[in-house]
């Protein structure tokens, strides 16, 4: 969901569905991100809920097309990954090279061709995606629950030199923690903010991520491309917010409906088809994202709603 800053009494309180509704209603008009990152918060944005958890909203309205809000998309991407926890030090499963191949063949893709159709102040999105690999930070990680703190990993990243961010504000830097997700009722989610780059503040979107080993909350139930559990639920939860970041990547925002959904929320936990194909040939389980056009045209696939302006690229 859109624009959604946890207050320290939702924090402290393991996500109180209550409160977490009442701060979304309150958090439309947010101000823009550089007085939130002046408070040194950005909000959460495009919030991938757990399948066991969703917070109380609005119904669904029967205008089911998202709307836009002025703001700026990502004509393209630059990427690159950061693995942040002491664990990843001596890990040799599939999730790093995985995720690794994820982002290679996500670009120009099919899948990446979905959110193609939107458009911002500053032009339209575009497929490309351009990855520059990983870094490893073997520092204990945060769980997730503060923005600023993801912000300030990717910033130092940045300062150390691991990263050669993007000038022109088109990096996405996902930070994927070996913190177990726990009581938390999310998988991932993205934002936006700013880091000091050779004396300038430049604007970055960042995106964090659970370690979703044996999760059940946050499982595609993938039986097919060979992955293991925990690759699989990082790569679903993966498409879900880069798809957002390049149609809403920061306030006032681009894209999102009238309950504040993004193209990913709105066509969360829904496949059409049990893969989809990257054009490198790796299979992968991934939801479908929501586009206007195909539910103008009834050529999408239902949603958890039944509003058929889903697509995945297949």
């Amino acid at each position: 969901m859109r624009k959604l800053a946890f207050s320290a009494f939702v924090v402290c309180c393991c996500f109180s569905v209550l409160a977490v509704a009442q701060e979304f209603k309150a958090s439309r008009h947010n101000p823009n991100v550089e007085d939130l990152n002046a408070q040194g918060e950005p909000p959460m944005l495009g919030i991938h809920w757990s399948r066991d958890f969703h917070p109380a909203r609005a119904a669904r309205s029967k205008n089911a097309n998202m709307t836009y809000h002025g703001g700026k998309i990502l004509s393209t991407v630059v990427s690159k990954a950061i693995w942040w926890g002491a664990s990843w030090k001596t890990y040799s499963g599939d999730k790093i090279t995985g995720i690794d191949t994820w982002y290679g063949g996500h670009d120009e893709s099919n899948y990446a061709k979905t959110v193609d159709e939107y458009t911002g102040s500053n032009g339209q999105v575009a497929s490309a995606l351009t990855y520059q690999g990983h870094v490893i930070d073997t520092s204990t990680a945060s769980g997730g629950n503060r923005t600023s703190v993801i912000l300030a990993e990717v910033c130092k990243q940045i300062t150390a030199g691991n990263i050669a961010v993007d000038p022109n504000g088109n990096g996405y830097y996902p930070v994927y923690s070996d913190v177990k997700r726990g009581s938390a009722g999310y998988c991932a989610w993205h934002s936006a903010g700013t880091c000091v780059s050779g004396g300038t503040n430049v604007p970055v979107q960042f995106a964090f991520f659970f370690n979703l080993d044996g999760d059940p909350g946050c499982d595609p139930e993938d039986t097919q491309t060979g992955h293991s559990q925990g690759l699989a639920a990082l790569a679903n939860v993966t498409g879900h917010e880069i798809s957002e970041a390049r149609s809403d990547p920061a306030s006032p925002g681009a894209w999102y409906d009238s309950s504040g959904e993004e193209n990913g929320d709105k066509c969360a936990w829904t496949f059409n088809v049990p893969f989809v194909f990257f054009p490198d040939g790796i299979a992968w389980k991934i939801q479908g994202e929501w586009s206007n056009n195909a539910y103008t045209a009834g050529t999408g696939y239902p949603n958890s709603s039944g509003q058929k302006g889903c697509v995945d690229g297949r």
